[in-house]
This record gives C-alpha cells, sequence and structure tokens, in this order.
C-alpha cells in the first residue's frame, strides 16, 4: 500500500537550507511523505523581528528573528547567548527529544530490550492523513523498539511516539509523567508535557533553555544512540522518510537533534555541533519557516565558534591551594583538582581563577574528597567553577596529639 519511495527528500531538504540554491523551492509530496513535523506546512509566515541577545563577548550576540533561541556550551552546560531563554513556549516536536530520551533510558537499563516488539493500537495508529508526521506503522501490527526510536528521531512519528508511550506507560497521559518527572530531574524549570508528540496543547510548554538541558542530556547520556539523531533517513513499511533537520545535508559539524513545528509554535529547531574538540548546542523556537530555522542555527553556531575558545585555567592534579586540617597527622593538605577542567570563555578574554576552601576540615581525610572549590572568573564575571579535592590521605592523630591540638586551637595557635 505505502510504496512510494521518497529518496528525492534529503535533497528537498538540502535545497530548502539555502544551500543549494539561493531561492526557496516548494514541491508537491505525496502524504507519505508527511513534510511537516506536525501539520501539513502553510505559507512561510512574515519574518519576525530580530530578538537580539544577551552575551559576555564584547560587542553583543546577534539578533535572529525568533521569538526565543540559546547557544550552550555542551562540556559546561554554560549558556553563552541568549534571548528569552526562559519563556515557556509550545515546542511541537521537540517533545520528542524526550520521548526518545526515556526510550534511550530504558533501553540502557534493561527495562526495555532493542528487539521487544511494540503492538500498534487504534489510538496511536496514524489514519493515512497528510496533517501530521507518521512513521505509518501497521494498525494493530508489531514493531521492535529500535525500530520505533528510529522512527520517533528520524521520522518524526507521532505513531511511533504514542505507541511507545503506551507501550512503556500504559497510556500517553502516563508517560506524561514520567516525561515531567525526567524534566524536574534535568532541571528544566519551565517545562511541562502533556503528550509524547508534541501536539497542540495550551499546556503542553518548553523553554529554550530547558530544551538545551535535554539536548546535553541526551548527548551525554544516550552515546550509544546519540549517532541516530544524525542519520538522514529511516525506511520502513516500505517508505523512505529524510531527516527534517537540513543541517545534516550541509554542514558535516552538525549531528543532531531534532526539528519541530506546528501552526502554534513555529518552526523550531535544536541542533549540536562538534568543531576542533568543542560541541556547541543551539535551540531557536518560533521562527517563521524551515529555511530561516536552518540559517539562524548556522549563523548562530558560525558566531559561537568564531567568538568562543576552550581555556584550561588549571591543570589536573595541580596544587592549587593549601588547606589546614585539624586532628591530624598532617596540619595541612594540598588541594587541586580531582579531573580535567575546562571552559569554553570569549576569544582572547583572561581567565583568573580563586580558590575557595571549606573551613573546619577535620582528619581523617581520603584522597580525592571534595575540600573546596575553584571559581574561574573573566572581566570580572564568574564563567565556571570546579570542585577542589584532597591530594593525600589525611590520617587521625593519635589521643595525645589530639589532645595538644585542642589546646592549641582553643588558644588560638
Amino acid at each position: 500500500m505505502h510504496s512510494k519511495n521518497l529518496s528525492i527528500l534529503p535533497l528537498v531538504f538540502a535545497i530548502a537550507a539555502g544551500a543549494l540554491a539561493p531561492a526557496s523551492v516548494t514541491l508537491a509530496a505525496s502524504r507519505h511523505a508527511a513534510p511537516a513535523a506536525h501539520k501539513k506546512p502553510a505559507a512561510a509566515a512574515p519574518a519576525a523581528e530580530p530578538t537580539p541577545g544577551q552575551t559576555a563577548v564584547a560587542g553583543g550576540a546577534p539578533a535572529l528573528p525568533a521569538k526565543a533561541w540559546l547557544l550552550m556550551d555542551f562540556d559546561s552546560g554554560q549558556v553563552l547567548a541568549s534571548a528569552n531563554p526562559d519563556e515557556p513556549l509550545p515546542p511541537a516536536s521537540l517533545t520528542k527529544m524526550m520521548t526518545s530520551f526515556l526510550v534511550e533510558q530504558a533501553l540502557r537499563s534493561g527495562k526495555l530490550k532493542k528487539d521487544e516488539l511494540v503492538t500498534t493500537s487504534q489510538n496511536a495508529w496514524c489514519r493515512g492523513s497528510s496533517t501530521e508526521s507518521c512513521m505509518y506503522l501497521p494498525l494493530n501490527g508489531q514493531a521492535t523498539v529500535i525500530d520505533l526510536l528510529r522512527g520517533i528521531i528520524i521520522q518524526s512519528g507521532n505513531d511511533a511516539s504514542k505507541a511507545i508511550a503506551e507501550h512503556m506507560a500504559g497510556s500517553e497521559e502516563g508517560f506524561a509523567k514520567l516525561m515531567n518527572a525526567e524534566a524536574q530531574r534535568l532541571g528544566m524549570t519551565h517545562t511541562h508535557f502533556v503528550n509524547a508528540t508534541g501536539l497542540p496543547d495550551p499546556a503542553h510548554k518548553a523553554s529554550a533553555r530547558d530544551l538545551a538541558i535535554l539536548a546535553r542530556a541526551i548527548i551525554h547520556d544516550s552515546a550509544d544512540f546519540y549517532p541516530i539523531y544524525a542519520e538522514r533517513e529511516f525506511k520502513y513499511n516500505n517508505i523512505k522518510q529524510g531527516n527534517r533537520n537540513a543541517l545534516l545535508y550541509t554542514d558535516p559539524t552538525v549531528d543532531g537533534l531534532k526539528t519541530g513545528h506546528t501552526e502554534e509554535a513555529g518552526y523550531c529547531l535544536v541542533a549540536s555541533s562538534k568543531r576542533n574538540g568543542m560541541r556547541l548546542i543551539t535551540v531557536i523556537l518560533n521562527t517563521h519557516s524551515a529555511q530561516a530555522r536552518a540559517d539562524e542555527t548556522r549563523t548562530l553556531l558560525g558566531w559561537g565558534f568564531g567568538n568562543f575558545e576552550k581555556a584550561t585555567p588549571i591543570q589536573a592534579n595541580a596544587a592549587v591551594a593549601t588547606a589546614k586540617v585539624k586532628f591530624g597527622k598532617a596540619d595541612t593538605v594540598a588541594a587541586g583538582l580531582g579531573s580535567p577542567w575546562s571552559l569554553t570563555v570569549p576569544r582572547g578574554q583572561q581567565v583568573q581563577t580563586s580558590a575557595q576552601i571549606n573551613p573546619d576540615l577535620q582528619a581523617p581525610l581520603a584522597k580525592g574528597a571534595v575540600i573546596g572549590k575553584v571559581v574561574a572568573t573573566s572581566n570580572g564575571k564568574p564563567v565556571g567553577e570546579a570542585p577542589l579535592v584532597a591530594q593525600a590521605d589525611v590520617e587521625r592523630a593519635g589521643l595525645m596529639l589530639r589532645a595538644w591540638q585542642h589546646v592549641a586551637y582553643l588558644f588560638g595557635k
């Protein structure tokens, strides 16, 4: 029934991104192509007024015609530039990043198996309409969990999202509770999920900052599955569909994550790019066209990589400070970093560090125990911090030595 080959779609996406031609191109697509994230696309809305952003870079951040946007450093989670980062907005199919993340976590923990079969219910089934994006699962048919995961990430399948939600939680409503619990655990404080797809609901919202936090968690915690976000197409039920992230076809440094679109949400894109050892995450919410979300992401990535660089304020295991220790065989212990530490800072800016040692340290202390922190600043503003750990064991002194030390501390010696 669904036999039409859609292998032309990658070319369409690349053209839409402005990579192959300066003008936008519109091609008719069959109902199996499901070109919109949720709904059949209407004509592009008028371009919004550029939204200026906040950043530590001299000269300011670019102004992008999106309602909200954000640039985050992956390693530290530091927001490098943003506009309206905490405004809750309709996230459309960006919602499916949480759906896929929960599936990935369940696969990692063993709660789900890759070849486990999931049945498509009447509620999850796409009825052959072109008004929503679908994987085109057969009604009452079965698909493996790993195929559903690809259908969610690559094809943005509403049917795949609903089917796995029902399989994992009994209902989509129950799955939404899992989504919100995970959002709370991750620190997504301006997000509330109502469904697994991102279909419009007045209570279904997420902020640009929260979506970047989620993207960072996917990249960090789902390393085994993250390559799926870079796959350009997926064929299921004899229907080949292309990934709607146009940058995957035009920028080899981009390797994910997700697009979204509804009339309420506008055109949205969360992307990640790694260049010369530095990974950046971008979020674009509510811009006016598929080409705009790709162009604005490209602009933001170019600006970010051009204006920021990696800095290593202190080498790992280097002694940063000397901490006083009470009631130990040694009076002091060296404090240093327990692991490598790097920051992303504006190019050319100097980084200063200051150590803060916890007061009233007492033996015994184990090597590696956290005994303070080091704070990095640039131009007088904090840009990051890292824990300081004891560089050696400090054994507890004997009874007589401790008694003498008590007396000494009593008299302020």
